[in-house]
């Protein structure tokens, strides 16, 4: 049969199998990236929800490649809409690190405190950079994009991606630093004195 595709290829109606082969297995990365940049849990899986659906819509779109970085360039678009329509009335919660991702072994005490109070400076850290900077950072560290995917995901150059990225990592040190020295200081200050 001369011609024939397969049911399973994009652009077909059939294109259901495809797109949960090719998409769902990256749904972490996508609720990573919509977490980090919403800075809530429940709007993160609102935004994730509403991006499947756009990219679910305009699979037959989808012209092969990468369907990583196709996704999370939906998850990112979907996200600053999102942005756009409700950073005046969002209300953020916490994330716990250590409620999200348990460990087999259970910690001592000491440890869970110094991990969290270690998690909690990056966490802050992180979520106090500027979004344009914070997306870089995430779809980087967190995520491995290549330079290129970054680029491709946020519509900019990859002088651009570099240049921020460069920044982040700056401004990411300079804070990280800040607040462990403030830490130092709170514990100076509240060290008993042992008179001799």
């Amino acid at each position: 049969m001369k011609g024939a595709r397969s049911k399973t290829e994009p652009g077909e109606k059939g294109a259901l199998p495809s797109f949960e082969l090719l998409l769902l297995p990256h749904l972490n990365a996508a609720y990573n990236l919509a977490r980090w940049l919403t800075r809530n849990d429940h709007d993160a899986e609102d935004v994730v929800q509403e991006a499947y659906l756009r990219a679910f819509k305009s699979f037959d779109g989808f012209l092969g490649g990468n369907g990583r970085a196709w996704l999370l360039t939906i998850v990112r678009n979907t996200c600053y809409t999102w942005l756009q329509q409700n950073r005046p009335n969002r209300l953020d919660t916490v994330f716990d690190e250590e409620l999200h991702n348990p460990e087999c072994e259970a910690p001592s005490p000491e440890t869970v405190l110094l991990r969290r109070a270690n998690s909690e400076l990056v966490k802050k850290a992180v979520e106090e950079l500027a979004l344009e900077f914070r997306e870089v950072v995430i779809l980087r560290e967190l995520e491995g994009l290549s330079y290129k995917e970054i680029a491709a995901v946020a519509h900019i150059p990859i002088g651009t991606v570099m240049s921020r990225l460069a920044r982040a990592r700056n401004q990411l040190q300079q804070r990280l630093a800040n607040g462990t020295n403030e830490e130092h200081r709170y514990e100076a200050d509240f060290k008993p004195v042992h008179s001799g």
